[in-house]
This record gives C-alpha cells, sequence and structure tokens, in this order.
C-alpha cells in the first residue's frame, strides 16, 4: 500500500456536502484534515472555499488517483467553464510516497502546493513531514472551522 493525500475544495451550493460525498466515496481514506474556509486563489470574482486534504493509503498509481478525482468531480457535476472559476469540487492529487510524474494532464507532487495555504496548512495537519520547513506570509482569508468531524456534524452532514 502506498501513502498519498489529496486536496479537495468546494466553493458552490452545499460545500461540505460535496466534500462529504467524496471523502464518503473513498474507500482508502485513512485521515481527513481539519476544514478551513479561504478565499479563492486567482480566477474570477467568487465565493470562499471550504478546503480539506485527505491521506489515503491505496494500491493505485498516481494516474489512476488522477482518475478517481476526476469521477468524484463528475458525480459533483462540475462544470469547468473558466480556469479556477467557482466549483462544486475541485479534488487534486497532491503527493504519492514513491511517484514523480510530470505529464500534460498530470504533475506529481502538484507543482503549486507549496504556494498555498489551503493546500499546506491541513497538509500539515496530517503530514507534517510533507511540510516541514514551509512558512507562508500572508495567511489573510484563511480560518479553521474545525476538525472534519466536528464541521460535519455542525452541518448535519455524517463524517466517516
Amino acid at each position: 500500500m502506498t501513502r498519498a493525500f489529496l486536496g479537495l475544495g468546494s466553493n458552490m451550493g452545499d460545500r461540505m456536502g460535496y466534500l462529504q460525498a467524496a471523502v464518503s466515496a473513498m474507500g482508502d481514506c485513512v485521515a481527513v484534515s481539519g476544514v478551513f474556509e479561504t478565499d479563492p486563489v486567482g480566477g474570477p470574482e467568487q465565493g470562499r472555499f471550504l478546503n480539506v486534504v485527505v491521506e489515503l493509503d491505496t494500491d493505485q498509481s498516481a494516474r489512476g488517483l488522477l482518475e478517481l478525482c476526476q469521477r468524484l468531480e463528475a458525480s459533483a457535476e462540475r462544470v469547468r467553464e473558466v480556469r479556477w472559476g467557482p466549483r462544486t469540487l475541485d479534488v487534486d492529487v497532491l503527493w504519492v510516497e514513491g511517484e514523480t510524474v510530470d505529464e500534460a494532464d498530470l504533475v506529481v507532487p502538484h507543482p503549486r502546493m507549496s504556494e498555498r495555504a489551503f493546500v499546506m496548512v491541513p497538509l500539515g495537519e496530517l503530514a507534517p513531514d510533507l511540510a516541514e520547513g514551509w512558512t507562508d506570509p500572508d495567511t489573510g482569508g484563511f480560518r479553521r472551522l474545525g476538525d472534519w468531524g466536528e464541521v460535519a456534524a455542525r452541518t448535519g452532514q455524517q463524517a466517516p
């Protein structure tokens, strides 16, 4: 089995519901970070995101995980109209133990993860070794709403 991390975000509709459905559909999930509400980065004017990082213990390759990400986004009826635009669900492969990929549709480790507090802070909760030495000069527009199970319970969702 291989240790891997996926980043999830949602800023449309039932944000927590989309995250919950995606996490529940991941059979290899071993941990979920706290839930963070963050300002959007890049793209057009849009609402705030809910973000989490999920740790998997999986036998899937980075390519297999990308296919899982795309299936989860399709299940959430994600529409890709504007790059970095609003979305029901965004799921990215962040890191897969022992794998480096540099292809047109997949780069692992994720090429911009160290530039984004909404990835590095929750990743650091689950894998301090992967966030070691990372510092963010500006975490404005960023707040931790609580642990996964607590936030799910407050929003009427059921934590896995």
